[in-house]
């Protein structure tokens, strides 16, 4: 019912509309297929675009409120499942045979997928580069679409902060990065990194007596240091990004590689889903560039594209990494050390991620003479609140003896 009428299934999904717009130009069997897997390509596109925007508007928050973390994970899986969806789709249009596209190719005239202004906007609000694009025709993108309507659209999804972006905002609020927040991972990080080396390459080849088998661990040992200076050094680690070689900024990265290092707390847990799915997201975008560059080499070999473009080796261009968004993230684990070394984090560092229940803040309460009695009262949320930082207080009273016997375990542990 709506307002108080009755409505078919057929009207409210305007059916008549929907399947009355394949139009096609020939009478060519399956041009008909041709027409509804792209427009089917495209109301997905649109459905990936809706989930994109809403993700993107959660992290818009000057801070992001954790109690939403499960919904960006949701809806970043919804966007996983599409395009799984969407890079299968490539083999039902595989039915059709290069001489059956050829009968009804000429009728497209200049129209090219090329033209897609959803998948265009989808790469912009994702994060892919400006100057990483392969120019069409020697020319922008945009060039293609002559509409205002579609240049606005293009123009404001380069304006506003794209989902990389808002990502790496996020990234480098990772508590725990600095002295500040309690843990400095970073300093001890570089610590424990530098015992794994030694232990793994450096001693050995102290004590091994096959000159062969010594210089191999010794060139392991160099290779490895070398590997980790660009990360360690900001300076290698910037002329890198300058060159196209990182998307994350210095900091982001820091926080990405200690969310990937203890993604069993808690509370990193599902950010390390985010940066599952976002991973996830761009291999199935590169696996889709791939599969329809195979199907158009199959359909058309070396032909010039319907568009003008130089069609297959043009697309084939567009596989690179240069297209994806997430590299950094693909490169984390060039950084993870084994679990053993891996520092454990100090007490102050493990009470500002726990999250506690309201059961278990009614027990502390309990334990502690707390006068708010979470039990016994309606306004529950102002009453954990109120409880959580009497929490604070009496923790922060504990904070120092437990804090120094933590720090001097982790300094003597490394």
């Amino acid at each position: 019912m709506s307002n108080g009428k009755s409505i078919s299934y057929c009207d409210y999904l305007e059916l008549h509309s929907l399947l009355n717009a394949q139009s096609m130009t020939s009478s060519i069997h399956d041009e008909h297929l041709f027409i509804i897997t792209h427009q089917a390509y495209e109301l997905w596109f649109k459905q990936i675009l809706f989930e994109i925007d809403s993700v993107r508007e959660v992290f818009k928050a000057p801070r992001l409120d954790e109690s939403k973390t499960l919904l960006i994970v949701n809806r970043l899986n919804r966007v996983v499942l599409i395009l799984k969806l969407l890079v299968d789709q490539i083999n039902i249009l595989e039915t059709m045979t290069p001489l059956d596209f050829l009968e009804f190719r000429t009728s497209l005239a200049t129209a090219s997928g090329f033209q897609s202004l959803q998948f265009r906007l989808f790469e912009n609000k994702m994060g892919v580069k400006e100057d990483q694009r392969v120019k069409y025709n020697q020319q922008h993108y945009i060039r293609v679409f002559n509409d205002p309507e579609s240049i606005a659209k293009l123009k404001d999804s380069l304006d506003s902060p794209s989902l990389l972006a808002l990502v790496e905002r996020w990234l480098e609020r990772t508590p725990g990065l600095t002295e500040e927040d309690g843990f400095n991972f970073w300093d001890i990080f570089q610590q424990v990194v530098k015992r794994w080396q030694d232990d793994s390459y450096l001693y050995p080849a102290q004590t091994e007596e096959d000159e062969d088998v010594k210089a191999g661990y010794l060139m392991d040992y160099n290779k490895a240091r070398e590997t980790f200076d660009s990360l360690f050094d900001i300076d290698k680690y910037n002329a890198q990004r300058e060159r196209g070689e990182r998307r994350l900024s210095h900091k982001a990265f820091q926080g990405a590689l200690l969310i990937s290092l203890y993604r069993d707390e808690p509370r990193f847990n599902q950010p390390f889903q985010v940066l599952t799915l976002l991973m996830d997201i761009d291999s199935l975008i590169t696996k889709w560039r791939y599969n329809h560059v195979l199907m158009v080499q199959r359909m058309i070999g070396s032909k010039i594209g319907t568009g003008g473009s130089s069609g297959y080796q043009y697309l084939r261009s567009t596989i690179s990494d240069r297209y994806k968004i997430f590299l950094d993230l693909f490169n984390l684990s060039t950084y993870i050390i084994p679990r053993a070394y891996i520092p454990p984090m100090n007490n102050r560092m493990k009470r500002r991620l726990s999250v506690l229940s309201v059961e278990e803040m009614i027990k502390f309460g309990k334990q502690n003479g707390s006068k708010t009695d979470l039990s016994k009262q309606n306004d529950s949320q102002t009453d954990v609140a109120r409880l959580t930082n009497e929490m604070k207080n009496k923790l922060a009273m504990k904070e120092v003896d437990d804090e120094n016997a933590s720090d001097e375990k982790v300094k003597f542990e490394i």
